[in-house]
């Protein structure tokens, strides 16, 4: 008589990540997912960058692929710790898969559990307590009021963890809800750090507006620029071979769209002088130069 043999294990209704169709949707689902927030928070950050020079982004008129390219600029350690928090949140479903796995290794009984584990279950509740008096504290811990809802949100993710016996929370009050609020607090994390860095980055271009490049404007009329500042205009020798009469120089270049120039003087101050928007046409041509480059250690006088 035959020994009976182990049944293997049958598929989830979509067939489980060996079927080809599975593995498509979920990585579509998930590629869908990160080009959204890509898009979210490259918007944020460029529409706080160019709040701070006083404008707007509809203005700018920034394709979907340009504002993504935008979120480029949050790859920092603050950044990269909430995306952290993050892929922990997304991660949770594999690990209970792997959790159910390891059970049935165990002749259907729980996997032993850790001892971090458990102190990290039981000290889910007094993280949450921590994040909610740094929550209370919003205005004194800036500018890293972004700390607050991530350790909250930290702490409701180790509210999953199992406790001594190997149990998990059940239900949607204990489960489900945790995670999803788990889940928005995360997100507000991750915009408050998108706009505190766009601010800080735009506070360091604007105190280097030397280094930024140089436009130089020749004009077949007189524009309305006022001289002083840095701005130079210069009134160029008429005759039929000379197109343009004047040419306007000490000017700096901070962004260009559609033929737009956004240009401000060397003496500019963000806080309290003009941007000038120079639209290229037949009667006026503009010329980029290098800024004032950064002087390299050893190189140069």
């Amino acid at each position: 008589m035959s020994e009976p043999q182990d049944e293997p294990p049958r598929p989830g209704p979509l067939g489980g990540l060996d079927s080809p169709g599975a593995l498509l949707r979920v990585v579509v689902a998930q590629g869908t997912f990160i080009a959204a927030l890509l898009f979210y928070l490259g918007a944020m950050y460029t529409s706080t960058f160019y709040r701070y020079f006083h404008i707007s982004l509809n203005s700018l008129d920034l394709g979907f692929g340009e504002q993504v390219t935008q979120s480029l600029h949050l790859l920092k350690l603050e950044v990269l710790v909430a995306a952290g928090v993050i892929v922990l949140l997304v991660a949770a479903p594999w690990v209970r898969r792997r959790a159910r796995t390891g059970a049935r290794a165990y002749g259907g009984g729980a996997p032993p559990v850790s001892k971090l584990e458990v102190v990290a279950g039981r000290a889910s509740l007094a993280i949450v307590a921590a994040g909610v008096v740094l929550l209370a504290l919003w205005t004194e811990i800036q500018p890293y009021g972004w700390v607050a809802p991530l350790v909250i949100a930290a702490g409701l993710l180790l509210s999953q963890c199992r406790d001594s016996a190997g149990r998990r929370p059940r239900g949607f009050r204990r489960r489900a809800l945790p995670v999803f609020v788990a889940g928005a607090f995360v997100f507000w994390a991750l915009t408050q750090v998108t706009v505190e860095t766009a601010r800080r980055d735009a506070g360091d271009h604007a105190r280097r507006v030397a280094d930024w490049t140089g436009v130089v404007v020749l004009s077949s009329h007189p524009l309305a620029l006022p001289t002083g500042g840095g701005l130079q205009k210069e009134v160029l020798p008429g005759g039929l071979l000379h197109r343009y009469r004047y040419r306007y120089s000490g000017l700096r270049l901070l962004l260009e769209r559609n033929g737009r120039y956004f240009v401000v003087p060397l003496g500019w101050n963000a806080r309290t002088d003009a941007i000038y928007v120079i639209r290229e046409s037949d009667t006026t041509w503009i010329g980029l130069t290098p800024g004032t480059q950064p002087r390299v250690l050893g190189l140069g006088a």
